[in-house]
């Protein structure tokens, strides 16, 4: 989920629940709040505490709520987490720490960290591409074995042998795809599902192709999935979530701008972007 600002870059906690609502309306089962979609490096522990009150009262009791509690400060990543567990969240997700670079081992002890100190359920997030680490399967086995409440995988790396070499190594946990355009072809191998940008803006079309997929309907699954993939290349094309924000904009919710590092997408994003959502039809509930 994206964080709104108001013009004045502050967290605008109203938008937030707005948003919250229309998100589950739309068919999306659970909402990850404070992860990189969100901005969570830009957000403060406080501002993360009243993200997660703010969608617990507005959609917790029809919706998950996950809170992305991790960053590069293990010993911070803790102390959020409890305060996060505090208020009711369902769950953590954990991003590997950034910049750091960790090794393996240092990832494991980063992990069992939190896994001893909040009895709830966890998350592991691997993005290479953004920490420069990955977490590679036999440490996330290792981290399954060790601790029970280390439930699922979001797997964001693109390496579909990474993907299945988990999927072997740590069959009890729940992988999802962390790309929308990797989400069929990791069902297809044994992931449940996804944790989505595009959710905020045709998630009709994402749970009908994950619902027809479960159901043994593969042909209409592949048409939704080829039918939505402008859409997911879209959104990439400058960082994330700068293309996300303005296509939520687009469809009638306007959640602010972006905090700074992070600047506004160009005229020729949005362009593609109304040019695309055109397009989507009834994937994206018009």
């Amino acid at each position: 989920m994206v964080t709104p600002f108001n013009d004045n870059l502050e967290v605008d906690l109203e938008r937030a629940a707005q948003l919250a609502q229309r998100l589950v309306d739309q068919g999306n089962q659970g909402l990850v709040v404070t992860g990189t979609t969100g901005e969570s490096p830009t957000l403060t522990a406080a501002e993360k505490l009243a993200l997660y009150e703010t969608v617990l009262k507005s959609v917790g009791d029809r919706a998950e709520v996950w809170a992305g509690t991790g960053n590069n400060d293990t010993v911070a990543t803790v102390e959020l987490s409890k305060q996060a567990a505090a208020l009711g969240v369902t769950g953590l997700m954990l991003v590997t720490p950034y910049y750091n670079k960790p090794t393996q081992e240092g990832l494991y002890r980063h992990y069992a960290m939190v896994a001893e100190a909040v009895d709830l359920p966890i998350m592991l997030y691997n993005v290479p591409g953004r920490t420069s680490v990955n977490l590679l399967p036999a440490t996330v086995a290792r981290l399954a074995e060790d601790f029970p409440n280390i439930q699922r995988v979001k797997e964001a790396s693109g390496l579909m042998d990474q993907v299945t070499e988990i999927l072997v190594r740590a069959p009890r946990l729940h992988v999802y795809s962390g790309d929308d355009g990797n989400t069929l072809p990791m069902m297809a191998i044994g992931a449940v599902g996804v944790v989505s940008v595009a959710g905020h803006v045709v998630a009709p079309g994402i749970r009908t192709m994950i619902d027809a997929f479960v159901a043994g309907d593969t042909d209409e699954a592949a048409r939704l999935h080829r039918h939505m993939s402008p859409l997911f290349r879209a959104l990439f094309v400058e960082t994330n979530p700068g293309p996300v924000k303005a296509a939520v904009k687009l469809q009638g919710l306007d959640v602010g701008p972006l905090r700074p590092p992070l600047a506004e997408p160009r005229d020729e994003t949005i362009a593609l972007l109304r040019e695309t959502l055109a397009q989507m039809g009834p994937a994206a509930g018009n």
